[in-house]
């Protein structure tokens, strides 16, 4: 494998900040922002380093940068469990929907599963209709992390906020109104999303 110019290890640092920090890949764009240059120049930056085998991208997909972490790497197969809202909060329904593949080292935890992202009250946190949006399974959740919930037997994807005597699930749109509840369950917490543009 050829070493990286300084450059690219910048740029490849600030790829695994960025995927730890936010749970997905930064677009072209984002990374072009970051370094003070056009997206065609990221662009080049980006080929480069997946020529040199240290990181793998999507054609024709938005964040689907991945970090390469060697040839042997486990792959996880997550499992798609139906559609979740951004929006106004939709019935749950939990149906298996096939399984998506992903390498290991895009995550710190194995209990996954995925949802598709119907709705748009969650687009100020780079959210759109038709994602897939990859849940860590847990039933706690931190103050401003995004989260899928079910409130009243509806499944919702929010920013999760507790309150002194309820919950905030507050949307990234100012359309929407936050959610209120002093009864939810936290079905899983963001860690990824996928994005195709076909």
């Amino acid at each position: 494998m050829k070493q990286m110019t300084s450059r690219q290890k910048e740029i490849y640092r600030f790829l695994e900040d960025f995927i730890e920090r936010e749970g997905y890949s930064p677009s072209i764009r984002e990374v072009g922002e970051h370094f003070g240059m056009s997206p065609m120049g990221a662009r080049d930056h980006l080929q480069a380093l997946e020529k040199k085998g240290f990181i793998q991208s999507g054609a024709n997909t938005s964040r689907s940068i991945v970090l390469s972490r060697g040839r042997d790497e486990e792959i996880l197969e997550v499992p798609i469990l139906g559609h979740v809202a951004a929006g106004v909060p939709l019935l749950a329904e939990e149906n298996l929907n096939g399984s998506v593949k992903l390498p290991s080292s895009l995550f710190s935890q194995s209990d996954l599963f995925a949802l598709y992202v119907e709705g748009d009250s969650m687009t100020g946190a780079g959210i759109f209709e038709g994602d897939l949006a990859i849940l860590h399974r847990q039933e706690q959740a931190e103050n401003g992390q995004i989260v899928v919930a079910m409130v009243e037997e509806a499944v919702t994807l929010k920013k999760f906020y507790r309150e002194k005597s309820r919950v905030r699930l507050q949307a990234e749109n100012p359309a929407y109104t936050p959610i209120y509840a002093s009864d939810i369950r936290i079905l899983g917490r963001l860690v990824h999303l996928i994005r195709n543009y076909e």
